[in-house]
């Protein structure tokens, strides 16, 4: 079973070491009682997928792509024919490589409410070793 330290477990959810202890202090959170405190994975990993909320998706449309990260772009680099957006989604990153075109028609700039749309048929997962 893995366990995570509190800075550990501050780290994952992007809160602080004392938001942490204050959440296993008020028994919202379990620890498996050992010393220093330890987080069970398991219910870490519950807690980050409770709690987790995205920004307010601005579009008004069905779609089957799952993985849609609302976000503020943060560079737009375009040289001739193509382009490279960046947007910012919450903790996350995510960078496009599109038409210069689209990004014209777009009004793809910093500062823009952006949805990027990941629908890809590989995702690769990797763990640290251990």
């Amino acid at each position: 079973m893995h366990a995570y330290r509190i800075a550990e477990a501050a780290q994952l959810l992007g809160v602080s070491d004392d938001t942490v202890r204050r959440w296993v202090d008020s028994g919202a959170l379990p620890t498996t009682g050992a010393a220093p405190a330890e987080i069970p994975g398991a219910a870490l990993a519950d807690w980050a997928r409770q709690r987790a909320e995205a920004a307010p998706d601005p579009t008004d449309r069905l779609s089957s792509a799952r993985n849609r990260f609302v976000g503020l772009v943060t560079r737009v680099v375009a040289d001739g024919v193509m382009a490279q957006v960046d947007v910012q989604a919450g903790p996350h990153r995510v960078v496009s490589l599109m038409s210069a075109e689209a990004v014209r028609e777009l009004g793809l700039e910093p500062g823009s409410l952006a949805v990027a749309v990941v629908k890809a048929t590989t995702v690769i997962v990797e763990t640290p070793r251990s």
